[in-house]
């Protein structure tokens, strides 16, 4: 049986209290295809039957988490959009590493993970281009809302199909070890990375100041008003000569404007305003 308008008014207010992901009219069909599987793997016939279960049942906060993570895209591949991979080789971490010649330390935050094929790219770029970093010390952060896809980043393991998206042969085979039908992260790139659990829209815990930060393929899901508080937030967060990394369809022009764009090509690249070159 379809979705009912209640049914999905429901899901849509549940979906934006716990993570601010906006569910427009119209995705009716989507919420079908991702709470459908979810409903029958808890033993329910129906979204209606879920639905019934969310507002009444003992298990409804689990029930709720899960609803919540199945509705967040976790759309992700190795060297994602490659634009902003190139900008951080040749322009971003240079940069970084004249400034940071003194103090020798580099801060990383990877704030939309997802499964680990974008903060595994950033480190591969590291490992390969920079053999003088290993002298340094990194602190690299990766966070999600998804327990679920945090478990799958921590635990490095790909499939033959997520290898082959947009990781280059050579880098397979350096830096992934051969497991059954599948990859695993070898230890000393899975090392590198700290993955922890945060909702962007919920009160942070403290975070370091920070040189670079990834929040790539996110902010698009959110309202406007949504996009200038989290915005707001990393400008704190972010070191006065750091570097910003939006998605290729995300922007800061109209939303905050405490960032100015880099022109680096397509890379989606910003720094704080008023900082000089």
């Amino acid at each position: 049986m379809p979705i009912t308008t209640a049914e999905f008014d429901y899901i849509r207010e549940l979906v934006r209290n716990r993570s601010a992901i906006v569910l427009d009219p119209g995705k009716e069909y989507l919420v079908e295809s991702r709470l459908v599987p979810l409903a029958r793997s808890e033993g329910l016939e129906s979204i209606a039957d879920l639905v019934s279960e969310l507002r009444n049942g003992s298990g409804a906060g689990r029930l709720a988490t899960q609803v919540v993570e199945a509705m967040t895209t976790n759309e992700t591949s190795f060297f994602r959009d490659v634009h902003p991979f190139e900008a951080l080789r040749s322009a971003v971490l240079p940069d970084l590493l004249k400034k940071r010649s003194g103090e020798r330390a580099l801060t990383i935050w990877c704030g939309a993970a997802s499964s680990g094929q974008e903060p595994y790219s950033i480190a591969m770029t590291i490992k390969e281009h920079f053999p003088e970093l290993g002298g340094w010390s990194i602190r690299f952060l990766a966070t999600d809302l998804s327990t679920e896809m945090l478990e799958k980043a921590r635990a490095g393991r790909y499939a033959q199909i997520e290898a082959n998206r947009g990781l280059p042969a050579h880098l397979l085979v350096k830096y992934f070890e051969r497991r059954g039908t599948g990859w695993q992260v070898k230890d000393e790139l899975r090392g590198m990375v700290d993955y922890r659990p945060l909702n962007l829209i919920e009160p942070w815990p403290s975070l370091p100041r920070c040189d670079l930060v990834f929040l790539r393929n996110v902010l698009i899901y959110f309202d406007v008003e949504t996009k200038r508080a989290i915005l707001e937030k990393i400008r704190q967060v972010l070191r006065p000569d750091g570097y910003l990394f939006l998605g290729a369809a995300e922007t800061t022009m109209n939303i905050h404007d405490g960032f100015e764009r880099v022109p680096i090509d397509r890379a989606g690249c910003y720094r704080p305003r008023g900082f000089g070159s």
